[in-house]
């Protein structure tokens, strides 16, 4: 006899270069010691927390980021999830006939009592990078953490257990998921501050418009115009109408 488990759930981690992981703190620390000058993210977004600033691409190190780490994730999720498939199963879905466009990048800063209800977003790709993370948050207790949800409750008298997955936060680790993943943040006492990014990715069939020639699993990132993106909600807040180019 043998035990099949069926229909994972492919979520990518990875971990930011030390330099790339201290520019972005840097950055952050601009933005919260003059939140004004940054287009407040809380009105679209779910989470309830004290502060939630939008990110531009020229900022320092969005670009390096972006195009050297977040696309080439959901690429990696790509090819991990579709090459799996038969070729005649694969649609548009094959390397050079599609393109990933970055939506949205914003910081969460999260202070004591500060959470994020479980939530999923709009688009192809979502995901979260640590930045910082105050001591208290660790192994002890559900404090701070990330939690990805499953499709049914946690109910051990059905068996249906291991429905939730909590990952502790470390800096200068992310995650990369579907953008259907639900998640939460739990909330965590005590003093100082929890520091991530997130953001949100479309993938557009269609042969990209590039410069030079595209080669195999070659992924187009355009940082500076609005990318033609699926209709519909491409970000947290239901009430989005349509999708902003970063």
């Amino acid at each position: 006899m043998e035990v099949l488990d069926l229909f994972p759930r492919s979520i990518l981690k990875g971990n930011l270069p030390d330099e790339l992981l201290k520019r972005l703190l840097q950055l952050s620390e601009s933005v919260l010691h003059d939140p004004n000058q940054h287009p407040d993210a809380s009105a679209k977004l779910a989470g309830q927390l004290s502060q939630q600033r939008e990110l531009l691409p020229q900022q320092p190190g969005v670009q390096d980021l972006c195009s050297g780490h977040l696309i080439p994730a959901c690429e990696r999720w790509i090819r991990h999830v579709v090459d799996r498939q038969p070729p005649q199963g694969r649609g548009p879905w094959v390397p050079g006939r599609y393109r990933l466009q970055m939506i949205d990048l914003w910081l969460n800063c999260q202070r004591a009592g500060d959470y994020n209800p479980m939530h999923t977003h709009g688009g192809s790709f979502s995901g979260v990078i640590f930045l910082k993370v105050p001591p208290q948050i660790n192994a002890a207790s559900f404090d701070g953490q990330l939690c990805f949800h499953g499709p049914e409750e946690w109910q051990m008298q059905s068996f249906r257990t291991g429905m939730a997955e909590y990952v502790m936060p470390v800096p200068g680790q992310f995650f990369v998921f579907p953008a259907w993943q639900p998640h939460s943040v739990m909330p965590f006492r005590g003093d100082g501050e929890r520091w991530s990014l997130a953001f949100n990715v479309v993938a557009v069939p269609g042969q990209p418009q590039a410069t030079s020639p595209v080669q195999p699993g070659m992924v187009q990132v355009d940082m500076d115009k609005a990318g033609v993106a699926p209709s519909g909600n491409v970000s947290l807040s239901s009430q989005r109408k349509s999708a902003k180019g970063f």
